[in-house]
């Protein structure tokens, strides 16, 4: 399992300067050298969960997988900036044989929004943009853009959109963009914009979103929450901002420093059998492999063309990687002595950004600039704490941090589509009923 660092605010180690620097030099470390070293997986009890508790929430995903509801997938929960749980249940490849291991790859779809979200706020505190840039600046297409408005009778008009769509639309998901879908969904699909499947395309991701600039959105810029391609355009702003292509910036802003080894939009041909297969239902305890090719297939994240860095829904990944990721976040912007943002700038990312907006999927939740946050409780229903970010992916990932709860959780599986199954709510259930401090 991977190492955790516990700095960073309340995830410090609970004991005193004086104690701490005498325990160093006992062993031959200097404090510079110790903020080094990062902790490992940790006993429960020592961040405050129970293992009997967590041991329900074995119990029930091992039965998803003996039931055929799941192949097989990992959770991941950290406290207090070290690992305390963490389980690789059921099988990476079913008809192989192959079980699910900790190290399993993922395609994490959604969640990569988060990653490229970071990515342009790190070019903000760089001084190379500004979230209230307009996107036009970066990408010429977008400097006046149009919108589809429904007429009387059927059809749809064209109109000017009333102004520019910025940098901060796009990290809100109020530019106005769909995923082609909308009322103008004939241009987007003659455009072969559709779907937020990238991998197999043959061309350069810059190339496939100006010609979305062209394109009918579904809403004027600031006035809708339509979850689209806007996190496909932001990384293209970071590309034309950075001056390198984004799987180049990625790997040096945020994946190398944080130890994110098996992140990738493409994998290297010598971890192609650590990637998991996709399964669709076939019933309420049945399931099959996905066909190859489509975005509900095995993809092209292997042996595709290479070319179409999806920041929207095209990275790969671990859970122990997207928990590194996430630990950074929790920590204020740092882990393990590297500064990825700034404390304000997360403060700034994790809260509701939407004023004059409704999120239309969940009650008592908002959205800020990558992340939905939790603000009631109560009106959601279910386990957490106001605060609380999170999001998911189309293969049915999800994850979330609590800063209240010092709680960062990462669970990774492989279906598509995903009615049916009530794993989601039960792993919040059961990791919340966990906690005994």
């Amino acid at each position: 399992m991977g190492h955790w660092n516990a700095r960073g605010g309340r995830a410090g180690l609970r004991m005193g300067v004086g104690l701490l620097v005498a325990a160093l030099l006992v062993v031959g470390l200097t404090p510079a050298a110790a903020r080094a070293q990062a902790l490992t997986q940790t006993r429960p009890e020592s961040v405050g969960l129970s293992s009997e508790r967590l041991a329900r929430l074995g119990r029930q995903l091992d039965e998803y997988a003996e039931k055929r509801q799941l192949a097989g997938g990992v959770a991941l929960v950290a406290r207090k900036g070290q690992v305390a749980y963490v389980k690789a249940f059921g099988q990476r490849d079913i008809e192989a044989g192959a079980p699910m291991r900790e190290d399993s790859i993922f395609r994490i779809a959604s969640q990569s929004k988060a990653v490229i979200s970071v990515a342009a706020m790190i070019l903000q505190e760089e001084g190379k943009l500004l979230t209230t840039d307009p996107v036009g600046k970066y990408i010429p297409e977008f400097a006046e853009t149009t919108v589809a408005v429904p007429k009387e009778g059927g059809g749809y008009d064209v109109v000017k959109a009333k102004r520019p769509v910025n940098i901060r639309d796009l990290l809100t998901h109020t530019s106005g963009v769909s995923y082609g879908g909308g009322i103008a969904k004939d241009k987007w699909e003659e455009a072969r914009i559709t779907g937020y499947y990238f991998a197999d395309r043959d061309e350069p991701i810059a190339a496939t979103v100006a010609r979305m600039g062209k394109l009918p959105f579904d809403a004027h810029p600031g006035e809708a929450y339509i979850y689209g391609y806007n996190t496909d355009i932001l990384g293209v702003v970071v590309e034309k901002a950075s001056g390198k292509p984004l799987d180049q910036f990625l790997q040096t802003a945020l994946f190398e420093p944080l130890g994110m080894t098996d992140t990738h939009f493409y994998l290297p041909p010598n971890k192609s059998d650590r990637l998991a297969v996709v399964y669709a239902p076939t019933g309420p305890t049945g399931l099959k492999k996905s066909p190859d090719g489509g975005s509900d297939g095995q993809g092209a994240y292997v042996s595709g063309p290479r070319k179409s860095f999806s920041g929207g829904a095209g990275l790969l990944s671990t859970a122990r990687d997207y928990g590194r990721f996430l630990q950074m976040m929790l920590n204020g912007g740092e882990l393990d002595g590297h500064r990825i943002l700034s404390r304000k700038t997360v403060e700034l990312m994790t809260v509701n950004h939407l004023a004059n907006v409704k999120f239309p999927w969940t009650t008592g939740v908002g959205f800020g600039l990558g992340f939905s946050v939790l603000q009631d409780v109560g009106a959601r229903g279910t386990p957490g704490s106001v605060g609380e970010y999170g999001w998911g992916g189309a293969y049915h990932s999800t994850y979330w941090v609590d800063p209240r709860e010092e709680l960062v959780v990462v669970y990774f599986t492989q279906l598509i589509p995903a009615g049916g199954i009530d794993d989601h709510g039960k792993l919040r259930t059961l990791i919340y009923q966990a906690i005994i401090d």
